[in-house]
């Protein structure tokens, strides 16, 4: 007895430059593995590719895509060989020159457009040229200026940013290569509500890709996420109880657990979500319960509330505290002969002397009296008419202007700042 043949599916999956991935028949039933280099049959020649998935796999990923099993489906050629890899090689080397080049011309020609691949088809005979835009560009001069410099025939395809990032591909925030590039097929439309259901912060830098557009992994556990939300109460407004108004601050959604603070305080009291839902219904009825986690309150928590609260008083009352004025050591010195440096310093205090100290010249107290040097000269004052005698070359006063002065000086004494008039006229 025969074993039964059962019908292979004759569809395989080839994968192209950039994670493009198309379906060709395998006409000739060739003997395929995967990662072999096949030549394929495209519009304008023939291009290489490697082979990612044959069998009936290829069919649940047709009807994924929603591609018809037609005529419209081309054949594989043949697994290349060594020549057709050699060719393939040399086309692929024209790439990054013809990228930079491009890149001049669209600056040139002042084109609104952002250039991210070139691909050469195998036979050397077409380039594909991808781009993105954010309005619809007239680039027919450019497509002429391409021709003619490189040619080749030139098609100009417009993708998004996220098809851009794929093509170009790299590592994601988790550590792995994007699933753009290596797996993700269908760019789904991400919204901000699937990071609000995810409890994430809406902050932009960590919610966008390398794309620049929300992360497509942001869609994985919505569905869960959603199922779980439907057990865990909405509030709108806070908590009313005794000791103040609770504040919901934080969301556990698989372990049904929220934090609440009382008038947003730093201290956070966790209770579970059946315990607000009770809570919620006192409140309806206008009933305030004594605190989260008690409806009704004793003689032990009233006496931990009062002490609550006369610490409360004294941390308040202690908080606002004096700040002592610390002098600044790096203020700049006054120069010299300025008016912040001239201060005027006290005079010391007048020591009262007794009769016989007086007579005796000496002062009250045990204060020793300051003995004189011998070798040194006493004090010599100058006499009145010394510096007549220096001056002598000047005309004198006459008799009559002297007499008159020394009467002066009898009655009216000088200060002691003022300078003696030594027989001279002002003249």
């Amino acid at each position: 007895m025969g074993i039964p043949e059962v019908d292979n599916f004759d569809i395989v999956e080839v994968k192209f430059k950039g994670g493009r991935k198309e379906y060709f028949r395998n006409v000739d039933y060739l003997d395929l593995h995967t990662g072999d280099p096949v030549v394929v049959d495209v519009p304008s020649g023939h291009h290489i590719g490697y082979v990612s998935l044959q069998g009936e796999l290829v069919r649940l990923q047709m009807q994924k895509r929603k591609i018809r099993d037609d005529d419209n489906i081309t054949r594989i050629y043949r697994i290349a060989t060594e020549k057709d890899l050699e060719k393939w090689e040399e086309a692929k080397n024209r790439e990054i020159p013809s990228l930079y080049r491009c890149r001049q011309i669209i600056q040139e020609l002042g084109l609104k457009m952002k250039l991210s691949d070139v691909e050469y088809q195998a036979d050397n005979s077409k380039a594909t040229f991808y781009y993105s835009a954010d309005e619809r560009v007239d680039f027919r001069e450019l497509i002429k200026l391409l021709a003619g410099e490189f040619r080749i025939r030139v098609e100009m395809r417009q993708i998004s940013l996220r098809q851009e990032a794929g093509r170009l591909g790299g590592i994601g925030v988790c550590g792995r290569e994007l699933c753009c590039s290596t797996w993700l097929v269908d760019f789904k439309n991400v919204s901000t509500s699937a990071a609000r259901y995810q409890n994430l912060s809406l902050n932009p830098s960590k919610l966008s890709g390398q794309c620049g557009r929300l992360k497509c992994c942001l869609n994985y556990e919505l569905d869960t996420y959603m199922e779980a939300i439907k057990n865990i109460p909405t509030i709108e407004k806070p908590l009313q109880t005794e000791q103040g108004p609770a504040k919901l601050q934080k969301t556990d959604i698989f372990r049904r657990l929220m934090w609440f603070s009382y008038n947003n305080d730093n201290d956070w009291h966790t209770i579970s979500c059946d315990r607000v839902i009770e809570i919620m219904e006192l409140n309806s009825k206008g009933i305030k319960v004594f605190n989260l986690h008690v409806n009704e309150s004793t003689e032990l928590e009233d006496i931990a509330a009062q002490s609550t609260l006369e610490l409360e008083l004294l941390d308040k009352k202690f908080s606002k505290k004096k700040k002592k004025k610390k002098k600044n050591r790096n203020r700049p010195r006054p120069q010299e002969g300025t008016a912040q440096n001239t201060k005027q310093i006290p005079a010391p205090p007048k020591q009262e002397l007794s009769n016989n100290s007086r007579e005796e010249g000496k002062r009250v107290g045990n204060q020793p009296q300051k003995r004189r040097n011998p070798k040194r000269k006493p004090r010599q004052k100058p006499e009145m008419g010394s510096q007549e005698n220096k001056n002598s070359n000047q005309p004198t006063a006459s008799a009559s202007e002297n007499s008159n002065n020394q009467r002066q000086k009898r009655k009216f004494p000088p200060r002691r700042n003022q300078k003696p008039n030594n027989g001279k006229s002002d003249e």
